[in-house]
C-alpha cells in the first residue's frame, strides 16, 4: 500500500486526548439536565454508550451499572450513559422498566450524534452507537477507552476495577498495575531491573 493511503487509513487513539465540546439533555432524577464537557470535569467520569433503549443487552448493562452506582460515587465517579435516542425516550423507559427504573445516574439523549461521534463509537449507517466505554480523568482527558460489538455485554464489576486502577495510576507516579489488579495487591515500578524478571 502506498504511504499517502497508509496514512489515511490510519486513526488516531482516544487515549490521553480530551474530551470534545457538547451540549446535550440528560434525564436525571426526575428531570431533564444540561449536560456539557464541563459537566464531566473536576471528577472522575464514565460515559458509557449504548445502541437504543427497549432493547435486549442494554437494559442489562444499564441495570448492571445502576446496581453499583453506589460503589462509582465512593470512588467519586459519576456515570453518564449516552445513546442516540432523546431524553423524552430516556423518560419514558425509566418509567416503564422495573430495570431501568433502578438508574441514579444522568441518562444523557444524543439524537443528533454529535457526542457518539465525539468519542468514535457511531455507526453511521444505523445511526446507533456501539457499547463505549470511557474512563474520564478530572481533568477531562481519556484514560480508558474499550468498544464491544453489539452482542458483547459488558460487567460493571470490572468497569469498577477498571476505574481503581486508573485511579491509583494517577495518585501513584511511577507504579503501574499489572493483570487482574485489585486495590490492595501489588503494583510493579518499571525499571531497568524489572526486565525480563516478570
Amino acid at each position: 500500500m502506498p504511504r499517502s493511503n497508509i496514512e489515511e487509513v490510519r486513526t488516531m487513539s482516544i487515549i490521553n486526548t480530551a474530551i470534545k465540546p457538547f451540549k446535550a439533555t440528560a434525564y436525571h432524577g426526575g428531570k431533564f439536565v444540561d449536560v456539557t464537557e464541563a459537566s464531566l470535569k473536576g471528577k472522575w467520569a464514565v460515559v458509557v454508550f449504548y445502541p437504543a433503549d427497549f432493547t435486549f443487552v442494554c437494559p442489562t448493562e444499564l441495570g448492571d451499572l445502576a446496581d453499583h452506582y453506589a460503589q462509582f460515587k465512593k470512588l467519586g465517579v459519576e456515570v453518564y450513559s449516552v445513546s442516540t435516542d432523546t431524553h423524552f425516550t430516556h423518560k419514558a423507559w425509566h418509567d416503564t422498566s422495573d430495570t431501568i427504573k433502578k438508574i441514579e445516574y444522568p441518562m444523557v439523549g444524543d439524537p443528533t450524534g454529535a457526542l457518539t461521534r465525539n468519542f468514535d463509537v457511531m455507526i453511521e449507517e444505523e445511526g446507533l452507537a456501539l457499547r463505549g466505554t470511557f474512563v474520564i480523568n478530572p481533568e477531562g482527558i481519556i484514560k480508558i477507552a474499550e468498544v464491544h460489538d453489539l452482542g458483547i455485554g459488558r460487567s460493571a464489576t470490572e468497569l469498577l476495577r477498571k476505574v481503581q486502577a486508573a485511579q491509583y495510576v494517577a495518585t501513584h507516579d511511577g507504579e503501574v498495575c499489572p493483570a487482574s489488579w485489585q486495590p490492595g495487591s501489588e503494583t510493579l515500578t518499571p525499571s531497568l531491573d524489572l526486565v525480563g524478571k516478570i
